[in-house]
């Protein structure tokens, strides 16, 4: 058996490339690094984290947009801790609670699992004794069966199969199904919510916790990843578009340069893929072709530095904005609030201004949030999201092609994990699942 010098050593021969710098691409290119290969990460934008990236606004570093993060995402946080960002530093943790307005509260105590689900779901306020056993007898069925369903339906077919009440769908289903799918109800996947719900509420307890970043999402993790990379021999280059990857005798080449590389993992979001010309055009899904997407829109509103909400995070139902961020609990921007606005809806209709004047009466009449703001901006991500709907086909990170592999949240998930939504977790998690496909296939 060779020694894990010698399997060093032979890694260190070789070169991969990176197309795309979010959270996919940055992980993989790290993962390929650590390993010892020389990698370089080609970034079509200035910044990097793809749909979770830093945006300067007033004088300010936001986010593109805001993107939860629980502790079931083991993956994200492993990797964190492997370039070296202390997630003590750079998140707000707390135990799980969810508040949703009107009068809808369900905490998770610090209490071992399953107990503190148990008690979390029991003594969940605004809701009627009728609609929490409504709610412990369905969460109870989708432990017992765990986690799995027979064959995948849309969450609005499984809650009505469920009994769920109107109001329970609308103060807990409604605001936790498009947080985690940005996808209505009406065509979500409902094996892939359970997915979600098996590591986060069926975990051990600290899976539940709600993780508030203190830092912009490009800082959370991405740049730190990026120096790392180049540490441990490796590069970035931002501003750096890749329109054309061709297959030579000696191995790819990228936009007709003379550098070639032993593999590439493609990054991409899955729309951009088709603009992508490849000498081997099977390697690309076909599916995707026929895939829709879902957006996200982000509403920062700036009021006076003493106005804050009672919890960092609050979400409304029956209402345009769905979720609240007040930025100055967790990012020192006293007064700044993200409002957060997922999937297709009636939002569309309005311009931006409209929006905004919308969403700030509407925290006026239901937080009681003053009306005077002094600047506002809409961030519209048209396709944030691949809409997660019920037994989607989604591509495996392994092409037809030797040593071009894909790497995103779409992509199918790991092994014995499931597919996972759109998330920063999925994300990271097939960036390492690329990763490793491509040391295996070096190695041999």
């Amino acid at each position: 058996m060779a020694s894990v010098e010698n399997v060093v050593a032979v890694l260190n021969n070789y070169s991969v490339a990176v197309l795309g710098g979010g959270y996919a691409g940055i992980t993989a290119a790290a993962e390929l690094a650590a390993a010892g290969v020389k990698v370089s990460v080609f970034e079509a934008g200035k910044v990097l984290g793809g749909r979770a990236r830093k945006v300067w606004l007033e004088g300010k570093s936001l986010d593109n947009g805001q993107h939860l993060v629980i502790g079931a995402y083991t993956e994200l946080l492993g990797m964190m801790a492997k370039v070296g960002v202390d997630s003590k530093a750079v998140f707000l943790r707390r135990p799980m609670e969810l508040v949703v307005e009107p009068g809808f509260r369900l905490a998770c105590p610090s209490v071992p699992a399953p107990l503190h689900l148990a008690l979390g779901l029991l003594f969940a306020q605004g809701l009627s004794w009728s609609e929490r056993f409504a709610l412990v007898r369905t969460i109870r069925a989708a432990q017992a069966a765990k986690w799995q369903l027979a064959q995948d339906v849309t969450v609005s077919c499984w809650l009505k199969d469920q009994r769920q009440q109107d109001g329970l769908i609308s103060r807990f289903w409604q605001p936790l199904t498009v947080a985690a799918l940005n996808t209505p109800l009406e065509y979500a996947s409902a094996q892939v919510l359970l997915n979600v719900l098996r590591d986060s509420l069926g975990g051990v307890r600290a899976a539940s916790d709600l993780l508030l970043p203190r830092l912009d999402f490009s800082a959370l993790y991405p740049d730190t990843a990026a120096q790392f990379i180049e540490q441990n021999g490796g590069q970035i280059y931002r501003s750096r578009r890749i329109r054309r990857v061709e297959k030579t005798q000696q191995g790819w080449q990228l936009n007709g340069e003379p550098e070639v590389f032993d593999a590439v993992i493609c990054a991409l979001p899955p729309h951009g893929l088709p603009a992508l010309q490849v000498s081997e055009p099977d390697v690309l899904p076909g599916q995707l072709n026929s895939w829709t997407y879902q957006p996200i829109v982000t509403v920062y509103l700036q009021y006076d530095p003493a106005v804050k909400l009672a919890k960092p995070m609050l979400g409304l139902s029956d209402s345009l904005a769905q979720w609240v961020f007040d930025r100055g609990l967790t990012h020192q921007t006293d007064g700044l609030m993200a409002v957060v606005i997922s999937a297709e809806g009636q939002h569309q209709a309005f311009t931006q201004d409209e929006l905004a004047e919308a969403v700030v009466l509407e925290l006026h009449q239901r937080l009681g949030l003053p009306m005077d703001i002094s600047w506002q901006r809409v961030i519209t991500e048209k396709r944030a999201t691949f809409a997660c709907t019920p037994g989607l086909e989604r591509p495996a990170n392994q092409t037809s092609e030797a040593g071009f592999w894909l790497a995103g949240d779409y992509t199918a998930g790991l092994a014995g994990k499931g597919d996972y939504p759109a998330t920063l977790e999925g994300a990271v998690r097939s960036g390492m699942a690329a990763a490793q496909g491509v040391l295996e296939e070096l190695d041999q």
